[in-house]
């Protein structure tokens, strides 16, 4: 006899088994140290292999390998971490004399920014108007920037979230180019489900027999962005913006196709950090001078 596949699991030797009974061919099971074997005659070689393939082919056509695919990676609910540091900014504030004087002095003012106070793009995001402008954008956070870190990892998704969220806020500035002012959260939001969209895109793209469905992720992103981005005092153009700006860094993550390890997921995060902490820094240093 002839070893027709070998190292399976129990139950994948067990269906392969039903495969080639039901089709008449005489078999047999084998274990061993790696896993289990299926054993047939030389002459029923062909035909078991063609048979086992067709079931697969006819009946699980969803099983086709992802090329596109990078490993989960751990999260550790990053998400729900940073909405908690969106209270911790928000309750800080409420401390301060003068509250508009802060969304002055760090609030996303395109004129300010494009006359090169560019750490408002990042420290606008931490600023928020009242109690349900914070738990909403805190509710995204903690659904959409977990996904996020679920799939690129707790550093690299929170660093590619502060990425979009700061240039979503960049590009509202130089659309505006006037004394227009935004505060929020909600832009790195939309930021973090561009980056699912667009991530999820190019995964599908690459996927044979799945391409027809790849700008379904994209189409399901600007129907959340519709959905949960538009109404009265918001700020549509910097949602659509970061969930732009995201939709490009998810196809940048993607087509990386490699996984970033503990070491890289570390200093992605401590870049984070200091991109955070300097934006504060600079920002206060000028109001002081």
């Amino acid at each position: 006899m002839i070893e027709l596949y070998d190292n399976m699991s129990a139950d994948s030797a067990d269906l392969c088994g039903l495969i080639l009974k039901a089709s008449g061919i005489p078999f047999r099971v084998r274990k061993d140290s790696k896993g289990w074997g299926i054993w047939v005659a030389a002459r029923d070689f062909s035909r078991a292999r063609h048979a086992v393939d067709s079931y697969f082919r006819e009946n699980r056509p969803s099983d086709v390998v992802d090329p596109n695919l990078l490993p989960e990676q751990d999260h550790g609910y990053a998400g729900i971490w940073t909405a908690s540091l969106l209270a911790a900014v928000y309750a800080a504030v409420l401390r301060t004399a003068d509250i508009h004087a802060v969304w002055n002095d760090f609030g996303a003012s395109a004129w300010k920014i494009m006359d090169g106070e560019f750490y408002r793009i990042v420290t606008a995001l931490m600023l928020h108007a009242d109690a349900v402008h914070l738990l909403g954008n805190m509710a995204g956070l903690a659904v959409f920037a977990t996904a996020v870190c679920h799939v690129a990892g707790w550093g690299a998704g929170m660093l590619m979230i502060l990425a979009a969220g700061a240039g979503g806020n960049m590009v509202n500035a130089v659309m505006h180019e006037s004394g227009h002012v935004s505060i929020g959260a909600s832009t790195a939001v939309f930021g973090a489900i561009g980056i699912l969209s667009g991530y999820q895109f190019l995964r599908r793209r690459g996927v044979p027999g799945k391409k027809a469905g790849a700008w379904l992720p994209l189409a399901c992103g600007l129907a959340l962005l519709g959905f949960l981005g538009a109404g009265e005092h918001v700020d549509l153009a910097a949602h659509l913006f970061g969930f732009f700006v995201g939709i490009f860094i998810g196809i940048g993550y993607a087509r990386a196709h490699k996984a970033i390890g503990p070491l890289g997921q570390g200093v992605c995060l401590v870049l984070c950090v200091v991109v955070v902490i300097g934006a504060w820094a600079v920002g206060a240093w000028l109001h002081l001078i």
